[in-house]
């Protein structure tokens, strides 16, 4: 009977033309609201709420479940080609792909950025029909205690982050971890370091934080160096549809790499309260962890753009799954879309999945669709894109500052916030003597969901949340996480 309902579904969105057609405009808005930083999926749904509304119930919900499902692919664009992340979940991608896009492959990055988040998609929307009769046990699993450990987990990826210095990652990592405490006391209400700031209140902007820590220091760097963001000649450099393809192929030459970070990035995307951007330094600590040679993260390495932008668009099907069946948003994005759907009059809850079983179906079929005409549009565009990382830094310093302080500004609302771009000193000084920029953001991201979800688990259980079940397997994990670190790093000395 549920196999009749998928069929029908599917038919369903590809033989209606107003169907159809929502889904193809609804992609090219979608990565409009990614490429362009500070704007995001959360103002994309915002903007064409209005829009919207009046509609068809299944018809509206196509048109945003498309629209939010490829910010992120737009998001690499300006992650790769200018160091400025699209969205804070891609600030991950700026780490490998901007630097590919100095030695002259930002053809080959876009291409592995686009291929990852096809792939990723699929794999998110395959995850989200695939969960659904298993749905409840698996949301109701995680607690406070596993969002702690979870968090924990990635913090471990400070070390695997750090290069050759481990002392140097932790200092920085820890110095995020501070400034992620910056704000109110979750408990007590209680201005932390704040200096009598509002705009502090609410703790430092991830966005703006990112920005100052990559976009400024690399523009800064490029105005000194001179000449443009690619450091080889046009003439030498690959930005072809050749080297797009080369990208593409990439994604599946690293075809483990890549269903692990989709499975990953859904299954966090599942958990709600962690979000993309936990998602995507999640999984590109995985890949440094996982490959034989570390010391090329950082440097251009396509695994680094692979495993972020698998994770940016699986989690968005890992996350639709609280929201719909339990109204629980599974993203901030998705606080957004729920609020939408009960515009539109589709009530969240159980009873979605017992009586409305053909919409959700058609939403899956949307988000996979979705996904695959991204990559189709980005193809098309992509060689020209590459052309950015040639132009002349004189003309591509001025714009990019500017970018910079309009998606601090729009990330946060508050021009309080353009202070913190001040950070930019700091990241131009990481960057000139080489101390690893990602523990920070690391820190920073994971600090606060730690401490908030540490709070709460000591209130409920008290120190015996440690030996709740999930929370052994997760604390297994963050052991063997460390163990395999200091394994392979005696192995690294014994070779050298």
């Amino acid at each position: 009977m549920q196999l009749d309902v998928v069929i029908a579904s599917l038919i369903n969105l590809l033989t209606s033309p107003g169907l159809l057609g929502l889904v193809v405009l609804a992609v090219p808005i979608g990565m409009f609201f990614g490429a362009v930083p500070g704007l995001g999926g959360k103002l994309g749904i915002a903007i064409m709420i209005p829009f919207v509304f009046g509609m068809d119930p299944l018809a509206g919900a196509v048109f945003l479940v498309s629209m939010h499902a490829v910010v992120h692919t737009g998001g690499s664009i300006p992650s790769i080609l200018l160091g400025i992340p699209g969205t804070g979940p891609d600030a991950a991608t700026v780490v490998d792909g901007y630097p590919m896009a100095q030695k002259g492959e930002a053809g080959r990055a876009l291409g592995a950025s686009l291929g990852a988040s096809g792939v990723g998609g699929v794999i998110g929307a395959i995850v989200l029909a695939l969960l659904l009769p298993v749905l409840r046990p698996v949301v109701l699993a995680f607690g406070p205690a596993e969002f702690f450990l979870l968090a924990i987990l990635g913090i471990t990826f400070i070390a695997a982050l750090s290069g050759d210095n481990l002392i140097k990652g932790l200092i920085v990592g820890c110095f995020g971890l501070m400034l992620a405490f910056v704000g109110l006391d979750p408990m007590t209400g209680i201005a932390r370091f704040t200096f009598g700031q509002l705009f502090l209140w609410d703790g430092v902007d991830v966005i703006t934080a990112v920005l100052a820590l990559y976009a400024i220091p690399e523009m800064i760097a490029l105005g000194v160096r001179g000449g443009s963001v690619s450091a080889i000649s046009k003439a030498r450099a690959n930005y072809g549809i050749r080297s797009v393809v080369e990208g593409l192929t990439d994604v599946f030459r690293h075809w483990r790499l890549t269903v692990r970070t989709s499975l990953i990035g859904a299954l966090i995307g599942l958990v709600p309260g962690l979000g993309g951007d936990a998602a995507s330094w999640i999984c590109y600590g995985h890949a440094v962890q996982s490959s034989r040679t570390p010391e090329r993260f950082g440097k251009g390495a396509v695994e680094g753009v692979i495993a972020p932008e698998t994770a940016n668009n699986s989690k968005e099907g890992g996350a639709m799954l609280p929201t719909l069946f339990f109204g629980i948003p599974g993203s901030s994005g998705m606080v957004l879309l729920l609020g939408a759907f009960v515009m539109l009059g589709i009530q969240p809850g159980p009873q979605l999945i017992l009586n409305h079983l053909d919409l959700v179906w058609t939403l899956v079929w949307a988000l996979v669709l979705a996904n695959l005409i991204a990559v189709l549009m980005f193809l098309g565009i992509a060689r020209w894109l590459g052309l950015l990382a040639f132009i002349r830094g004189g003309l591509l310093v001025p714009l990019v500052f500017l970018l910079a302080i309009t998606g601090s500004y729009l990330g946060s609302g508050s021009w309080h916030n353009l202070i913190l771009l001040l950070l930019g000193v700091l990241g131009y000084g990481l960057k000139r003597f080489d101390w690893p920029r990602p523990p920070f953001v690391i820190g920073l991201i994971l600090g606060e969901i730690a401490e908030v979800s540490l709070h709460k688990a000591l209130a409920i259980w008290g120190p015996a949340f440690l030996l709740r079940p999930q929370a052994l397997i997760l604390l297994a994990m963050v052991g063997a996480s460390l163990l395999f670190y200091l394994l392979r790093r005696r192995a690294t000395r014994r070779r050298s």
